[in-house]
Order: C-alpha cells, then sequence, then structure tokens
C-alpha cells in the first residue's frame, strides 16, 4: 500500500468537531524523495523505494552515493519500499505528506516499540505472581511459579513464558484513523498512542 516514512514527535491531543477531547501522536511524515522505481521487466513486481533524512557523505558507502546520484538526491538514512503508488510518479519526486494523506485516511503504522531491557514475567507476560503477599512470604510474590512437572518429562518446554529481554521488537498498529494533516510543517496526527520513543522512525501505510 502506499505510505511515507515519518518520525514520531510526540502525543498531544485536539478537538474534535463534536468537541470531544482526543488524544493523537503527531508525526513528521516525509518529504520523502524516490531514490528507485522498481518494475515488473527488472525486478519482478513493482514499488518505489522512498528515502527519509538527510545522511551524511562521509557515512554513506561509494556504492549507495552512486544509488542516490541515479534520482538526483542527497544521502538518505532510511530506505523503505512501499507498493500501490501511482505509476505517474517518477524517479527523483519527492513525496509530501498531502499528497499521500487526508483528513479522516486509515492508515496502518510499523514501528519498534521501547526497550524494556531484561524484565520478569509479571511485567513480561503480565503474570498475577505466585501466593499471597502476607503469612510469612517474603520473596515468591512476583515468581514465575511452577515450570512444568519434575519426574515427567524433566524438562522445560520450549516456549514457556519466562522472564527476559522485554520491548525493541517491531509493532504494527493497525486501523489508525488520521486526525489532520498539515502540509506546511509535514506533520500528520493519528488519534491514540503509537509504538515507539519520541525520535523513532514509523512507517505509515495507507
Amino acid at each position: 500500500m502506499p505510505g511515507l516514512i515519518g518520525k514520531k514527535i510526540g502525543m498531544t491531543s485536539v478537538f474534535s468537531a463534536d468537541g470531544k477531547n482526543l488524544a493523537c501522536t503527531v508525526i513528521e511524515a516525509g518529504p520523502c524523495v524516490v531514490t528507485q522505481v522498481k518494475t515488473v521487466e527488472n525486478d519482478g513486481y513493482e514499488a518505489l523505494q522512498l528515502g527519509f533524512e538527510e545522511k551524511k557523505e562521509k557515512n554513506t558507502s561509494k556504492a549507495e552515493l552512486g544509488h542516490f546520484k541515479k534520482s538526483g538526491t542527497t544521502a538518505k538514512r532510511h530506505l523503505v519500499e512501499f507498493k500501490g503508488f501511482d505509476s505517474e510518479i517518477k524517479l527523483g519526486d519527492t513525496l509530501t505528506v498531502d499528497k499521500v494523506f487526508a483528513d479522516e485516511d486509515w492508515v496502518d503504522v510499523v514501528g519498534t516499540s521501547k526497550g524494556k531491557g531484561y524484565q520478569g514475567v509479571v511485567k513480561r507476560h503480565g503474570f498475577g505472581g505466585v501466593g499471597q503477599s502476607t503469612h510469612g512470604q517474603h520473596n515468591r510474590l512476583r515468581a514465575p511459579g511452577s515450570l512444568g512437572a519434575s519426574s515427567f518429562p524433566s524438562k522445560v518446554f520450549k516456549g514457556m513464558r519466562m522472564a527476559g529481554r522485554t520491548g525493541g521488537d517491531t509493532v504494527t498498529v493497525q486501523n489508525i484513523q488520521v486526525l489532520k494533516v498539515i502540509p506546511e510543517s509535514n506533520l500528520i496526527l493519528l488519534k491514540g498512542s503509537l509504538p515507539g520513543a519520541k525520535g523513532s522512525i514509523v512507517i505509515i501505510n495507507k
């Protein structure tokens, strides 16, 4: 589906037409440059590769510089492919937020959730804990409990929900409403919260 690469700015709230106060996420969407046009003849499928955010040339390989030179643009930090764009879009064109999205659109957003580090089962999986908090218990409240039978099969099965690294995963949130598009600032307001920290990169699919 057509879309843009964006950067999460933060959250705010706006009033709807019927007076409701709606929480929303502010995203700087684009401008994105078309750095490659993929065709069925050359690549086996149709897609557009979009570039977002400037990148210093000293941190860019010569192969990447040659790739960007073909589209007549500077080096970009993030490259993402999108399908479903009109065939009228050419190599080197710049796509802005108002060319792709409009008010009352519905989008899917892909982002990277906040990393939490090593966490226990209560925070990671929502366990309720073991036993009571009183009657002499002092160190088992947030424990995972039994991991399986001891006599047979005498092992812990794979996939058992246990403590471990939490967050930092690719998360897709579907059917998010576009509350407002602000083209002069390349901003788009999406209803509700989205995965990722401030400044993180998100992919918005129409």
